[in-house]
């Protein structure tokens, strides 16, 4: 298997580690600064998946790996506002530890 992916693994444990640090600063509902910042890195992180082998994704059927991609064409595409801060910390608060564990574990089954 071709280790192509793998900066892209890293780069996806990078940026939610970003996200954290971002959340920390204060609340994305109220700090359009911290809004944008977030709403880049998510893009970035979705754009990142899209480069993980479908092989090592199928290993983790919990993660919604098609819906990561889909949201990253909304964050992109967000013409008519389509999005809106309180979505963005759902996904921060309810999705990012699941993902983060997976990708781990994909660079740890990876060597």
């Amino acid at each position: 298997m071709s280790k192509s992916w793998q900066p892209h693994a890293r780069h996806i444990l990078d940026t939610i580690a970003k996200l954290r640090r971002i959340q920390a600063r204060g609340d994305l509902t109220q700090d359009d600064i911290l809004y944008d910042a977030a709403l880049r890195n998510l893009q970035t992180l979705s754009e990142s998946t899209q480069h993980l082998p479908d092989d090592l994704k199928s290993a983790w059927p919990n993660i919604p790996w098609r819906d990561i991609s889909g949201f990253r064409n909304i964050l992109v595409h967000n013409y008519l506002g389509e999005i809106d801060s309180q979505t963005v910390m759902t996904v921060i608060d309810r999705h990012l530890d699941a993902q983060e564990a997976s990708v781990q574990a994909m660079l740890e089954r990876a060597g």
